[in-house]
């Protein structure tokens, strides 16, 4: 058995492109920026930002169309997908995407100042504050650990 699963809370880094396909087959592209922070040892905060490549198709691609603007922030569900192709030098070329299969609109900047959006598409709703206090620590340093 095996899973292939990717929960993302973050915010649109630009307008989605959508296209459409055969057979009014919608598609959504966009960059999703998902943050984490932590406090460094010396009191100094750090944060580190992921872009992710989302892709959502039909009828979610046709919601994302009408409500998901630049900075919003997303609850997106949905698997990884790897995909090559041969670019006009003949190299071989990889992208790494987001396959969005469930998706919820959070609160956001766009949202907080009168844009209003409602929840697109129910999916578990998962606040995380991306906020992570991890240690700030020398892997040189020795420790105490029985083991």
């Amino acid at each position: 058995m095996s899973v292939n699963k990717v929960i993302l809370v973050g915010n649109v880094g630009r307008d989605p492109e959508i296209r459409y396909l055969d057979k009014d087959v919608a598609v959504a592209n966009f960059p999703l920026a998902t943050s984490e922070s932590y406090t460094a040892k010396n009191g100094e905060k750090v944060t580190t930002t992921e872009w992710h490549n989302i892709v959502i198709w039909r009828g979610l691609a046709k919601v994302v169309e009408q409500y998901v603007k630049k900075g919003d922030r997303l609850y997106i569900e949905g698997r990884i997908r790897t995909r090559s192709w041969e670019d006009k030098e003949g190299n071989k070329r990889y992208t790494t995407e987001i396959y969005g299969d469930n998706m919820e609109m959070l609160g956001g900047s766009r949202n907080q100042q009168g844009g209003g959006s409602t929840p697109t598409h129910q999916a578990p709703q998962n606040e995380n504050q991306n906020q992570v206090n991890e240690p700030d620590f020398d892997p040189n340093e020795e420790d105490d650990l029985p083991f």
